[in-house]
């Protein structure tokens, strides 16, 4: 599990800094005003949709029931299973795309009411946003491959795919001078990245020969509880997204930047989401749900337990730095071009709000993968949507006064409500023990974080003064020094407070 947990974080992680060297050009060239609005607007749109139909609702209904029928009944009743999904999934997104094109001038502005102040920014939207649509039909076949590849324990393409779109975008935003504008570019971008990430996984899943064909669809038993998982998967994704699609919708009545504000601090935030939350929880469910189907509740208890310190370990710094040090590190990623230091300092502030909830963000997949594994999507929905509730109430009483720094902060609240349901669920239904163990390892991680918020803290003070005579790359000098002691202090603490064998046992296991 840890070697699988280290492929996908790897990947991840180069997508991740991939990602950021992307968010660098964006930021460089479309800087923090109308046009970065509308493109982050067409870029928000379909990503969406995949997270409600295709990351989110799809694999936590897909997965554990193709580990079920492949582990149960053979390769043979798996590929069947699947050839009628796919082509079930095809039909729906085609469908889809369509509607979306046709209608695309209504969802923009039910999406951006805000822009309706302004016709050329409307205007931009929508075109900007029917050439980026389709990505989300070539995903959602990404996302039903890389499932099919993760039960098989195939993880590597899977992890690798998303690279593709930051390549793609900076290359498409380095020929921006043959596009109608750089918002264009960066639109194209998102497309062929599309088509670059199908090709890849359906590849490897043609190599691995378990690539679906079409077939007639037919409601068997399989196919029914699938749908009978997906329903309520789809409506507890669709509850997060609703409360990002609010985040949209508020932010495009706040002063231009307000977006591009919320994108540049989420992208940050996204790195542990992604290389550690994403990660671990992509590897656990499959773990989880073959050693249930195998009648092995212990050791999918196990799993679980170490995917939480294993979570807790690596997100942990992340917490303390974008709390105490997001400022610099804002200044010292995208402070160039057209975005301003101005312009950091806003997103620094809205990343600290989102950091709050971090914990949560990064823990909630390996949390919902004991219910997952076991084929129940319904009860992390009651979670969800208690979560949503909150979340998009908050948003409505903190924006007035904070604006998009109040978005991030109800963001947050909702994310700690979805968690300590689900928790609650868990430990009530008997999936999860919050033994003596469990309490002290909590204990001892927070006191490590507040060591390492401390030691950035004041390290960022003292090279405040001391680089304040650097003309160029100060930021960048104090964020490689705020590095080098956090990840001395973190080490260190955590050495002191857990000691090498246990450090050991986690590793091995």
């Amino acid at each position: 599990m840890l070697g699988r947990i280290f492929t996908v974080g790897g990947y991840t992680l180069l997508s991740r800094l991939t990602g950021f060297a992307r968010d660098i050009m964006l930021a460089a060239i479309l800087g923090a005003g109308p046009v970065a609005d509308a493109f982050f607007v067409a870029l928000r749109l379909p990503n969406h949709f995949r997270a409600i139909f295709a990351e989110g609702a799809f694999n936590a209904a897909f997965v554990p029931f193709y580990a079920h029928v492949h582990g149960e009944r053979g390769a043979a009743s798996a590929r069947l299973f699947a050839d009628r999904i796919f082509t079930l999934l095809l039909s729906s997104q085609l469908i889809l795309l369509a509607v979306a094109w046709l209608f695309m001038p209504q969802a923009i502005r039910i999406l951006a009411p805000g822009f309706g102040d302004d016709a050329e920014q409307r205007r931009l939207a929508i075109e900007l946003t029917r050439i980026t649509f389709p990505y989300l039909l070539l995903i959602t076949l990404v996302t039903l491959y890389g499932g099919m590849l993760n039960v098989m324990h195939r993880f590597a393409s899977a992890a690798a795919a998303p690279i593709f779109l930051n390549l793609s975008m900076m290359t498409t935003l380095a020929l921006a001078a043959f596009f109608p504008g750089a918002g264009y570019a960066a639109a194209w971008g998102v497309l062929i990245a599309g088509f670059l990430e199908f090709f890849l996984l359906a590849g490897d899943a043609a190599r691995s020969g378990i690539l679906p064909r079409f077939a007639i669809p037919q409601l068997d038993e399989d196919v029914r509880a699938f749908f009978r998982a997906l329903g309520p998967a789809t409506i507890g994704s669709m509850g997060t997204q609703l409360a990002l699609f609010a985040d949209t919708i508020i932010a495009t009545f706040l002063p231009a930047g307000a977006l591009s504000a919320l994108y540049y601090a989420d992208r940050l935030n996204q790195l542990p989401i992604g290389v550690i939350g994403i990660a671990i929880g992509t590897v656990l469910l499959p773990e989880m749900s073959r050693r249930l189907t195998a009648d092995d509740n212990s050791g999918a208890r196990a799993a679980q337990r170490r995917a939480f310190d294993f979570t807790l370990l690596f997100s942990v710094p992340f917490v303390a730095a974008f709390l105490t040090v997001s400022d610099v590190i804002m200044r010292a990623m995208f402070a160039r071009g057209a975005f301003s230091k101005a312009d950091a300092a806003t997103a620094g502030a809205t990343l600290a709000a989102y950091a709050l909830g971090l914990i949560p963000f990064v823990m909630i997949r390996s949390a919902v993968a004991t219910f997952y594994a076991r084929k129940d999507t319904a009860t992390p929905v009651k979670a969800a949507l208690t979560g949503v509730a909150v979340n998009v109430a908050l948003k409505v009483a903190l924006v007035g006064a904070l604006a998009q720094v109040g978005l991030a902060l109800a963001t947050a609240a909702g994310a700690w409500i979805n968690l300590l349901l689900v928790l609650a669920f868990a430990v009530r239904r008997g999936y999860l023990d919050l033994d003596r163990a469990l309490l002290r390892s909590l204990w001892k991680f927070a006191v490590a974080g507040v060591v390492l918020a401390a030691a950035l803290w004041l390290t960022a003070r003292f090279a405040a003064g001391y680089f304040a005579q650097m003309s160029v790359f100060r930021d960048e000098t104090e964020l490689l020094l705020l590095i080098a002691v956090g990840a001395f202090v973190y080490a260190l603490s955590i050495l002191l407070l857990f000691g090498r064998g246990w450090l050991f046992l986690l590793l091995r296991g």
